[in-house]
């Protein structure tokens, strides 16, 4: 069995932004990780977070992507809480 792991660059905005302190970090993932595994592992780091568990959206390479979409190694991950403006 292979211990090994892919890597992404995970974007941070608004909430993910203010929790982490940074505009992004890279993570270590094992394979076969569906994208909504990256909101799982931040609200588990930054309980805070918790709130945006159902409103977050997810995009993968700049596209808009289910939460089930598997990440392959060196994709950009963004998460996406709901924002206003004006």
């Amino acid at each position: 069995m292979s211990n090994s792991s892919i890597t992404v660059t995970v974007k941070l905005f608004a909430a993910f932004g203010e929790a982490y302190g940074v505009s992004f970090v890279t993570v270590e993932l094992p394979p076969e990780t569906p994208v909504s595994q990256v909101l799982e592992n931040s609200i588990a780091q930054y309980p805070q977070l918790e709130q945006w568990r159902t409103r977050t959206r997810f995009g993968v390479n700049l596209e808009f992507v289910s939460p089930d979409t598997i990440l392959q190694d060196g994709d950009e991950v963004v998460l996406i809480p709901p924002v206003s403006g004006g």
